[in-house]
């Protein structure tokens, strides 16, 4: 999959939250919208290779977008805005064992389970030859002790999405959590249950029910990003 052309620069800051200042290569000094609502822990420092894409929509405050940290091993994918577009595109080509045999894909399609609130998922995918799969995905880039893990700050909306992916599954439908590993390093993934203990019990709880977890590795090119294959998930 191509990405739109990239820039080069260095980071020099990232604050409130959505804002970056990076240092193009040619010098210019430039703020950019940093698409990325977590942590970041362990995804920027000052002075780190970046690359950026640009807009040219009049309605934007910021014609930058970052796109991309390289903290010494390779790209790490930081607009999450990307990710499901990334995943759904490895679907739609077959990419992602378990899920190649489906013949449509929806997008961001509404769920309506009793005592919950109006939700979506991020993709449901059909087919004749069995149920329909509903699929959460998580953009994930924590690294620690060699390990991926998610979340990389407490997340009650994430807990929200595992127990209706568990109402899903008891109502005969298939349910996915994909955790989209979007950094080279770590071989495991694992929930990161030093910062969201509650997260990591309900994880296990929706398994043990039903639910499929899938780690899959987006492996960043020079001008885009290919499938990079499924990590083993550790609970």
């Amino acid at each position: 999959m191509q990405f739109p052309p990239l820039t080069r620069g260095t980071i020099v800051s990232r604050y409130k939250r959505f804002l970056a200042d990076v240092k193009l290569d040619s010098g210019e000094l430039v703020t950019a919208h940093c698409p990325n609502t977590g942590a970041m822990t362990g995804c920027w420092a000052p002075g780190a290779p970046v690359e950026l894409s640009a807009s040219d929509n009049p309605r934007r405050k910021l014609s930058w977008t970052l796109e991309r940290v390289d903290m010494g091993q390779g790209w790490i994918g930081v607009n999450t805005s990307r990710t499901n577009h990334i995943i759904s595109w490895f679907i739609e080509h077959g990419n992602v064992p378990g899920l190649e045999h489906f013949d449509q894909l929806q997008r961001e399609p509404s769920y309506i389970a009793e005592g919950f609130p109006r939700s979506r998922f991020d993709l449901l995918l059909r087919s004749d030859a069995g149920p329909d799969c509903y699929i959460e995905i998580k953009n994930t880039t924590l690294l620690i002790d060699s390990r991926i893990q998610f979340p990389d700050a407490v997340t009650e909306r994430g807990r929200k999405h595992l127990m209706l992916l568990a109402h899903a599954v008891e109502a005969g439908f298939r349910g996915v959590i994909l955790f989209a590993l979007n950094r080279p390093e770590g071989e495991v993934f694992s929930p990161a249950r030093q910062i969201d203990p509650a997260y990591a019990d309900t994880l296990r709880e929706v398994i043990e029910a039903g639910v499929e977890a899938m780690a899959i590795r987006i492996r960043h090119t020079a001008k885009g990003v290919r499938m990079g294959g499924q990590v083993p998930v550790e609970l």
